[in-house]
């Protein structure tokens, strides 16, 4: 499972909306509406990472985050609607990790949180998969086909390693929800599907592979030969 994230940002709507992207790549997320109580959460060393906001009630954001760096080192990315020099600074001299403004791109987000989070999580060794031209590599969590970088979310790349270090087994929708999505994944198994389709449209519509063949009513099996 991904790394468990605190976000404190008291406008609901965008806590709401960062929560289900996040939960979206395999993150788990907690959320707290004020100052007083994000600190409280952050200060119990449950979390991987904060995306902790500038603006907000019963304590701000700069004084959670100086508060909080006086016991703990976890990553903090401030996420907030100021943009002047000033704030930036501010927020970075008080121990922020990084900082991005609002309105911003899921996306832009995302990479900030994987590169705070590399810096921080213990680096496993590295093992490279490879089958029809594409390789993986687990530790740097990078994919090309034939030399050529190919950039895929968390579940995706989850997906494509379960499926490249079992290559040549066939494996359920079941097996694979149960291994890449968690126990507790309450979904239905078409997100298997949903997330394959994903894959091939990067992968195989782009490089003319058939990297991932569907084996009806069993699963998916990816195989050396194509």
């Amino acid at each position: 499972m991904g790394a468990n994230i605190l976000i404190v940002e008291d406008e609901e709507k965008i806590a709401r909306f960062v929560e289900l992207e996040l939960g979206y790549e395999g993150y788990a997320t907690t959320k707290a509406f004020d100052g007083r109580t994000g600190l409280e959460l952050a200060e119990s060393g449950r979390f991987d990472l904060v995306l902790l906001d500038i603006m907000l009630p019963k304590l701000s954001g700069m004084e959670v985050l100086r508060r909080l760096r006086r016991t703990s080192s976890v990553p903090v990315i401030m996420l907030t609607a100021r943009d002047s020099v000033m704030d930036k600074v501010s927020g970075l001299d008080s121990g922020a990790s990084d900082y991005i403004t609002k309105p911003f791109a899921i996306e832009e987000l995302l990479a900030r949180i994987r590169t705070a989070l590399r810096k921080t999580m213990p680096q496993q060794e590295s093992t490279v998969l490879s089958c029809c031209g594409v390789t993986l590599d687990t530790a740097r969590r990078t994919v090309a086909v034939n030399g050529t970088p190919v950039e895929l979310t968390k579940r995706e790349f989850d997906l494509l390693h379960y499926l490249m270090k079992n290559k040549g087994l066939v494996i359920s929708r079941e097996t694979l929800l149960e291994n890449v999505w968690g126990f507790d994944f309450t979904g239905e198994t078409n997100a298997v599907d949903v997330y394959v389709r994903y894959l091939r449209g990067k992968i195989d519509d782009v490089f003319g592979l058939k990297l991932i063949q569907t084996v009806r009513g069993v699963g998916y099996v990816i195989k050396d030969e194509q």
